[in-house]
């Protein structure tokens, strides 16, 4: 009889958002409460309503007071006593009416926490919410100074998670129907008829509705809908988990809900790290990233459902074995991070770079030690063979392949004796490390050569080749001080000589000319 109860529910729950849906589609079409594509980031190309919450949570809240009714003959009844149900239903108007100013009107970022905290605490006065933490109070129940912010954070934390990853047609009512499917199977194992119902339900009218908002949709949740959507769902995982083992209280939860916290924990590390208010609308999500690879919006949402029901999957394994959590866990940090390989976010690309050059750190202060050994040497050097010693055991040792210098006066590096200097086409004096090409140095860094009173000298570029190549040096130390040693040298040396570049240049016009004479 318990079987055929969730059958029905299910059944008229289904059939109910089925029909409601489309109703309140053409209301709102003829209220004008649509979206506009107007922003950037709006991925629709017309006009569609927004206000799918109603359907949902109309289809919801009849059906579920339906549902608190039929059981009874079958000696069945909802846990929550009167003074909850008032505080609940309290807590679901003030989402859903929020919800919905949002969608026709609008409002801030932290008016919208406030409410939804004042949400929270009515659901917690109703019975509703972190009752125990283990690791903090082993077998016994939290102090409310507690308890009531760990379920504001959590309340929060979901409502908010599901209204981010709304942003592609179908993408947030599918990813919540396996989660709620998850969550009604914990409530089955626990067990726990109040939960199994109100969830077996809410994944009745999600699958009614989702034939509108699958792409292309004809209406859209909304902030009403998403919101309505993740706090039932955080309302529901947090009394599933009253009569469960700790594990499976804090593990299911958490797991089930893994793509939406997933892409908020992203949205937040990313904002904070580039700088920006972690309130900041963006085009950075991970259904944002994955149509900038080229994916069709139907393809991205059925790749993320793919990634949903992976998640579901494995919170039914560790629901069936506590013991595989670890194991659980791991794959799920590999996942996470080939996933955001694959996004390829610029911050967390920043970050992986900031990571190797700490592994690398003790290598780079060795690199500057070096460094500015080299601008001792060239501060006393005065001949030509050893600048140019210095040079290259200095920068060979930085990664690089080579060095050019443009500089008045280059008679003195022709014919050292310990290394062979070319010439450019430009008179410009070069010198690359043994195994490397002038065509094979992809990249330069370049400074100018600075004598008296700032005066340009020329210039001095640093030759490198391939672009993974990291320079683990202070470049701040080569283009100040280093700059400043390699300049002086070069004047010392320059006084020290007598032919200019152009009698340089003239010698090899006429070297040119004579071997052209004998050919």
């Amino acid at each position: 009889m318990i079987a055929l109860a969730y059958i029905l529910s299910f059944l008229v729950s289904f059939v109910l958002s089925l029909i409601l849906t489309p109703c309140v589609r053409e209301y709102a079409n003829s209220r004008s409460w649509v979206s506009e594509p107007t922003s950037d980031r709006h991925i629709h190309k017309r006009p569609v309503p927004r206000v799918g919450g109603v359907a949902i949570c109309g289809s919801f809240i009849l059906v579920a007071l339906l549902a608190m009714l039929v059981p009874r003959p079958w000696g069945l009844h909802f846990s929550l006593s009167a003074r909850g149900i008032a505080c609940v239903c309290g807590s679901i108007a003030i989402i859903v009416l929020l919800g919905l100013y949002d969608d026709i009107r609008g409002i801030g970022p932290y008016a919208k926490f406030a409410m939804q905290a004042v949400a929270a605490t009515l659901l917690y006065a109703g019975g509703i919410g972190v009752q125990r933490l283990d690791l903090y109070s082993a077998g016994h129940s939290l102090r409310t100074l507690v308890a009531l912010p760990l379920t504001i954070i959590w309340v929060l934390l979901i409502t908010n998670a599901f209204n981010l990853i709304d942003g592609l047609d179908g993408l947030a009512a599918g990813s919540a129907f396996f989660s709620t499917i998850v969550l009604f199977v914990m409530s089955l194992f626990v067990p726990h008829f109040s939960v199994a119902m109100l969830t077996i339900v809410l994944a009745g009218v999600i699958l009614g509705f989702l034939p509108y908002n699958f792409h292309p949709a004809s209406i859209f949740l909304g902030d009403s809908g998403s919101m309505f959507i993740g706090f039932i769902l955080a309302a529901l995982a947090l009394a599933g988990s009253e009569k469960a083992p700790i594990m499976i209280a804090v593990a299911i939860p958490v797991l089930s809900f893994g793509l939406p916290i997933l892409d908020v924990t992203l949205a937040v590390f990313r904002r904070f790290l580039g700088g920006k208010s972690i309130f900041s609308a963006d085009a950075d999500h991970i259904h944002h990233k994955l149509l900038k690879r080229g994916l069709s919006q139907r393809g991205a949402v059925l790749i993320l459902y793919t990634v949903t029901a992976i998640f579901a999957f494995l919170s039914l394994v560790v629901l069936h074995d506590a013991t595989l959590i670890a194991v659980v866990l791991i794959l799920i940090g590999f996942g996470v991070a080939a996933g955001v390989q694959y996004l390829g976010y610029a911050e967390f690309s920043e970050v992986r770079r900031l990571l190797q050059r700490t592994a690398l750190q003790k290598r780079v202060v060795a690199n500057n030690v070096e460094l500015r050994h080299a601008i001792e040497a060239l501060n006393a050097c005065t001949d030509a063979d050893r600048l140019c010693n210095l040079l290259k055991n200095a920068l060979q040792g930085l990664g690089f392949d080579g060095f050019r210098i443009a500089y008045p006066s280059a008679d003195a590096f022709v014919d050292l004796p310990s290394v062979s200097v070319q010439f450019t086409k430009e008179s410009e004096m070069q010198l690359l490390w043994a195994g490397s090409t002038k065509s094979e140095s992809s990249w330069e860094l370049r400074f100018d050569l600075i004598g008296e009173n700032q005066r340009r000298l020329g210039y001095c570029a640093l030759l490198g080749k391939g672009s993974d190549n990291v320079l683990l040096a202070d470049v701040n130390i080569i283009i100040s001080d280093f700059r400043a040693a390699l300049s002086r040298a070069l004047v010392r040396i320059s006084h020290g000589h007598r032919a200019p570049i152009k009698s340089l240049a003239a010698k090899k016009i006429v070297r040119a000319k004579t071997a052209s004479a004998s050919d």
